[in-house]
């Protein structure tokens, strides 16, 4: 394969589709690999760098039974259980993330849906902070439906989360109390109720390279606008406790693979930037030009300053 060939297509405008052979992938050379991938993202992307942070709304006690999520009700984990948080805590946070210069704020809550008056609490929170905040608000509350994604737009909110989480065909081996047609009908009522579509999943549970390849292809066929990559942080207590780390090589080669997949869309490192080198560098230098920061939620590893100094000596604008 003649990457530097096919990057210069994928800047002119071809996009790989489904059908197509990508077993090379998997064993082409990774340094060229990872090169033309932050060829594609220079020149599509720019060299801005997009910043969000989340908190944490309402914790454990979830119904469902992802086997990788110390939140579910299946797995024996320590994890905080709490309601939904007070409004004031919330808007807070989003100040203090704002300050930081970071772009977007996500309240993220447990649970196959937030509904009730836990949703209305959403709601009102939302409404403050857009009323009084600039800062980019998004929202991550599973389930929901297009009279309820409807509601958050008009609160302020222009970006729903809701992760595909792995191939469809793997997807029954992380989680069987809900499917990922569920998951990709969520996805198009976020199109359809006019928000901004963040989706991606987690690496390292398992998964061959070709379920990595199937689900960059399903987000790429969802024309998503912002895919977090996540690296499992085995939880004790969980299913899947005991599977090993990735190396880092593979998570790199991941990430490459996705820009070429999705050259437009914003390749965001996630949890589990712990497990690489000074904060992600390499994943930085091979398609990725977003992150999640701080610590509310996530095991990214990093700081919003030890993030902020890292990109700033790339090049990279904030």
């Amino acid at each position: 394969m003649d990457l530097k060939k096919l990057a210069e297509e994928i800047v002119e405008g071809r996009r790989l589709r489904r059908g197509e052979d990508f077993s090379w992938f998997k064993d082409c050379d990774l340094s060229s690999l990872c090169e033309e991938a932050d060829f594609i993202r220079e020149k599509l992307c720019g060299n801005h760098v997009d910043l969000c942070s989340i908190i944490n709304g309402r914790s454990g006690r979830c119904s469902e039974n992802c086997k990788f999520c110390a939140q579910s009700a299946y797995n024996h984990t320590n994890c905080e259980v709490y309601d939904f948080l007070d409004e004031e805590k919330i808007i807070k946070a989003a100040k203090e993330n704002q300050d930081e210069g970071i772009h977007r704020f996500a309240i993220v809550t447990a649970g196959k849906a937030l509904t009730g008056e836990e949703f209305q609490k959403a709601l009102s929170a939302y409404k403050k902070m857009h009323e009084s905040l600039k800062i980019d608000l998004c929202a991550s509350m599973g389930f929901l439906t297009k009279e309820q994604l409807l509601q958050l737009k008009e609160a302020g909110v222009r970006n729903y989360h809701h992760n595909i989480e792995t191939s469809r065909r793997n997807f029954p081996n992380i989680c069987t109390t809900h499917s990922y047609e569920m998951k990709i009908n969520t996805l198009r009522l976020v199109k359809e109720a006019g928000l901004r579509v963040c989706s991606g999943g987690i690496i390292g549970m398992g998964e061959s390279f070709e379920d990595r390849i199937d689900m960059a292809l399903s987000l790429s066929e969802i024309k998503v606008d912002s895919i977090p990559i996540n690296i499992l942080s085995p939880i004790k207590g969980s299913p899947f406790e005991n599977l090993p780390s990735l190396k880092e090589d593979e998570v790199l080669r991941t990430v490459a693979m996705f820009r070429y997949f999705n050259p437009t869309a914003m390749i965001r490192l996630a949890a589990g930037r712990c497990h690489l080198t000074n904060g992600g560098e390499r994943a930085f230098k091979s398609g990725a030009n977003a992150t999640i920061t701080g610590n509310m939620l996530t095991t990214t590893g990093t700081s919003i300053q030890s993030d902020k100094k890292l990109l700033e000596k790339l090049g990279r604008t904030i």
